[in-house]
């Protein structure tokens, strides 16, 4: 499975952006697929997943109300709808999967990564 982030941007805070990756490759019912962020000098955070045969997504508590994971399994693309973004939410934001049925919240438990995109939010 490959994976490519794009979307990233320079967005003024209370903005919006929408990061999309697309997968090429075999993507199995049982994926799950998530989207991570690593900020400088810190370690890599969970932001979001869905299982791709799923609706029901996972969001960390700090983004809930304000991002939206979706995945369209004909165009094999999964966005990240972010809303209302904070200057401290600047980062590099990555796609992943997870080949494994369960979503997880650790980028240990996912196999694949793109390359991700970076999220620039002033103040």
């Amino acid at each position: 499975v490959q994976l490519q982030a794009s979307g990233g941007g320079l967005v003024q805070a209370g903005g919006s952006l929408r990061p999309s990756c697309s997968a090429s490759g075999p993507i199995y019912v049982n994926y799950v697929m998530g989207w991570f962020r690593q900020a400088p000098g810190k370690e890599r955070e969970f932001v979001a997943a869905i299982p791709w045969n799923g609706n029901r997504p996972y969001y960390t508590d700090s983004v809930k109300d304000r991002f939206t994971i979706s995945r369209d399994t004909g165009k094999r693309t999964v966005d990240l709808q972010m809303n209302s973004l904070k200057p401290e939410e600047t980062a590099v934001y990555y796609c992943a999967a997870r080949p494994f049925v369960g979503v997880r919240f650790t980028p240990n438990d996912y196999n694949y990564w793109g390359q991700g995109t970076l999220v620039t939010v002033s103040s």
